[in-house]
């Protein structure tokens, strides 16, 4: 595996262009995957009030190599105002698996 994955969440609106954001992250190979988790309901403290929210759960599979670009990509093309976005170290995975990760990142 010659670069560390990385897993990073990021939530959208249901009514917004989940696809087009998707496809977009993995075309601009910041990302080798995006799974798309549909049907989520999300409950927040906003501007001090209780919200909620029907959402898409969004799993980018990427490098920490490519996580700063990869955080200002999602700022700069994300509609929310302080958008989630968590990254979390993967520890362990098939390797086959996250060297595709690796690779997808480079030339996809």
């Amino acid at each position: 595996m010659s670069e560390k994955p990385l897993l990073v969440l990021t939530t959208l609106s249901d009514t917004d262009d989940i696809e087009k954001f998707a496809k977009d992250l993995v075309a601009s190979e910041l990302a080798a995957c995006v799974n798309v988790i549909p049907g989520i309901r999300s409950f927040y403290c906003w501007k001090s009030t209780i919200e909620s929210a029907k959402e898409v759960q969004l799993l980018i599979k990427t490098t920490q190599a490519l996580y700063p670009a990869l955080q200002s990509w999602i700022e700069e093309q994300h509609p929310y105002e302080v958008p989630e976005i968590l990254a979390v170290d993967v520890a362990e995975g098939l390797p086959a698996y996250l060297n595709w990760i690796s690779t997808c990142t480079k030339d996809c």
